[in-house]
């Protein structure tokens, strides 16, 4: 059996962008190495560049969200990149959305450990919870799904106005061209592509920005919100 690579020392970079939440953000990074490896949420060869590579890419997403908002990470794992912002940004009210009980159930644990009361946990496939979470200011999501894809599960949760960060790599450009019709239909009013982290990463993490009008999602999720809204009118009475 192959010896488990080490997870080497956190970059000055993670102390400048952690803050006070340095030694959470260490921890963190050691559950990835040793839990998150041993339960198959990260492969073994992540580890030397959990720091880079996971860390700090998904941390520096917190350039562009706004202050005090509601945030939903759609498909978060293991919690990539709803923790690292979570420990950057307190000021952010974040819902880790993830279908897989073992991965939830990891989630929960480093929630609990690291002291996140800004964070929930919630089990669920993103077009399944529709209802049980309130919408939200901003999506997030990471190595999920093609960007058509990911808009048809994520854009549904967000509030009117709100928006979709996600992290992509090299193929973000042609992932937002294939998706146009796709976004547009879903309520999309702008598209951009966004570079963050100068001088912490590199390269830059990139992330596609979906910005939606007054009915994410179009018309066809108008509707299904609305029958979500008064069924969760009906149930608090009751």
């Amino acid at each position: 059996m192959t010896e488990a690579a080490a997870l080497p020392p956190a970059p000055e970079q993670a102390r400048e962008v952690f803050g006070d939440r340095f030694a959470d953000a260490v921890r963190y990074a050691e559950l990835l190495a040793e839990a998150g490896v041993q339960r198959g949420l990260i492969g073994p060869r992540e580890v030397p560049r959990l720091w880079e590579r996971h860390l700090l890419n998904c941390a520096v997403l917190s350039e562009v969200v706004p202050a005090g908002v509601t945030v939903c990470d759609v498909g978060s794992g293991a919690g990539l990149p709803g923790i690292p912002l979570a420990l950057v940004r307190e000021d952010l009210k974040i819902t880790l959305l993830e279908p897989l009980l073992r991965r939830t159930n990891f989630l929960s644990e480093v929630v609990e450990l690291l002291g996140l009361d800004h964070v929930t946990v919630v089990r669920g496939r993103a077009e399944e919870v529709m209802g049980r979470i309130q919408p939200v200011h901003v999506v997030t999501a990471r190595a999920v799904a093609p960007l058509d894809r990911l808009a048809t599960w994520g854009i549904p949760l967000l509030r009117p106005y709100g928006e979709m960060l996600a992290l992509k790599g090299d193929t973000a450009e042609e992932e937002l061209k294939s998706a146009a019709t796709a976004l547009t239909k879903l309520g999309a009013v702008e598209t951009s592509i966004l570079h963050v982290g100068e001088g912490i990463v590199e390269p830059l993490s990139t992330v596609v920005r979906v910005e939606v009008g007054e009915s994410p999602g179009g018309v066809r999720f108008a509707a299904k919100r609305a029958k979500a809204a008064r069924t969760g009118r009906t149930r608090r009475r009751r």
